[in-house]
């Protein structure tokens, strides 16, 4: 078993993740490796988080940042209008905005369109690179967002910025009122789930036979098929973060990390993985009950589709009906017919323990976001969203219930 050094002052071992040495950043690394990309962003994040909080930015000092951007790569005469801010997501900052502009291969174009951005620390230290490289690839396969231009390294913006197409559409009926959290628990009703459940489970099994092999990502590494690898970048990521964010010890964390090590699942098929997939993260349109675009591709990555079906198939994600035993996968599916109508649109098998491994493992990362990562930003002022973050502590308690709950089920 594995478990935490012991310290003689543990005020001062957690304080030092306010302003971590070279030498606290690369223990992290050598403790707990993980994907290329992965590992850049949360030596970044650490390097430069002793640096001043986060400075709210206006829509003006935004719409300038554009402006910089766009003299260089547009290369002529533009016109940007109707700028405003979306609230939606916790971690990012997101501005729409009108952009009339002179496209070389398309003549005069005027389209809506998305900034997305991190704040100065995020709840999820992901890669802009990563999102735009994986909605390039994923056009024509699921609909998603046409994307425009990256800022890579913070070059024109104040972080690493993607500028991608404004999709009309709505993340849940106009009619309910559930859903109001992320989308999360949204109640469709028997219309919806009849126009929207089979393209939810059709997209998501042409995601996870996505053929990966032909694309040249830069920002994904492929683990190999019939290995732990995948799965141990994935525990590693998680665990690094509760290690550099945490402000306290629990031992709860430590069980669940040893059982999660000394269990960890090989990979039969390397699949793309979108990392949040559920409702509140597709737009469709309520006229015809057509999924337009899958957004939050933050943390996709190359590995286990059960990562994304015990993602999305977590109480917390659906509802159940009025009989109350009926369960909707994200309101959507009920939860057998779910895992039959993947299997036949996938051709893929759904396993019961890889999947209770990734149930655990992602509850263990929710709990690692609510009670480190959170934690840290709002001590030390890193987001827009800081009372939001704050009061996203409060679903520790019942998550930590459910980990324990699923560990006892294994041990």
């Amino acid at each position: 078993m594995i478990a935490s050094p012991s310290s003689p002052d543990p005020e001062a071992e957690f304080a030092e993740r306010d302003r971590p040495s070279e030498t606290f950043i690369e223990d992290m690394r050598r403790r707990f490796p993980t994907e290329r990309e992965t590992d850049e962003l949360l030596v970044r994040k650490l390097r430069r988080r002793a640096g001043p909080p986060y400075s709210r930015i206006t829509r003006d000092e935004l719409k300038a940042h554009l402006s910089s951007m766009l003299e260089d790569v547009v290369g002529g005469a533009f016109v940007i209008s109707d700028e405003r801010w979306f609230t939606g997501g916790v971690s990012k900052i997101q501005l729409g905005f009108t952009l009339e502009w002179d496209d070389p291969q398309r003549g005069r174009r005027r389209e809506q369109m998305m900034i997305r951005m991190d704040p100065s620390e995020s709840t999820n230290a992901t890669s802009r690179l990563r999102e735009w490289e994986i909605l390039n690839a994923m056009r024509g396969t699921v609909p998603v967002p046409e994307t425009f231009w990256l800022d890579e390294h913070g070059k024109w913006f104040p972080e690493p910025a993607l500028i991608y197409a404004f999709v009309p559409g709505v993340t849940k009926p106009t009619s309910t009122t559930s859903g109001r959290i992320s989308g999360l628990g949204t109640q469709f009703g028997e219309h919806f789930r009849q126009l929207l459940g089979p393209q939810f489970v059709d997209h998501l099994a042409k995601i996870h036979t996505f053929g990966h092999e032909k694309v040249d990502f830069t920002s994904l590494d492929r683990p190999a098929p019939g290995t732990v690898q995948g799965a141990l970048w994935q525990l590693n990521r998680a665990r690094r973060l509760w290690e550099e964010d945490r402000g306290e010890d629990y031992p709860l964390m430590e069980v669940a990390a040893n059982w999660l090590e000394r269990n960890v699942p090989t990979v039969d098929h390397v699949s793309l993985v979108h990392g949040d997939y559920r409702s509140g993260n597709f737009l469709f349109d309520e006229k015809t009950g057509r999924i337009d675009a899958w957004l939050d591709w933050e943390r996709a990555h190359l590995g286990d589709r059960h990562r994304d079906l015990a993602w999305t198939t977590q109480e917390i994600m659906g509802h159940y009906g009025d009989d109350g035993k009926t369960y909707y996968v994200c309101g959507l599916v009920e939860l057998n017919e779910f895992y039959k109508r993947y299997e036949d649109a996938s051709g893929l098998a759904v396993d019961p323990d890889r999947l209770a491994w990734y149930r655990i493992l992602n509850c263990y990362q929710i709990v690692v976001s609510t009670l480190a990562s959170a934690y840290r930003i709002v001590r030390l002022g890193k987001s827009h969203q800081e009372i939001l973050l704050a009061r996203v502590k409060g679903q520790t308690p019942s998550v930590m219930k459910t980990l324990r709950t699923m560990l006892q089920e294994r041990m």
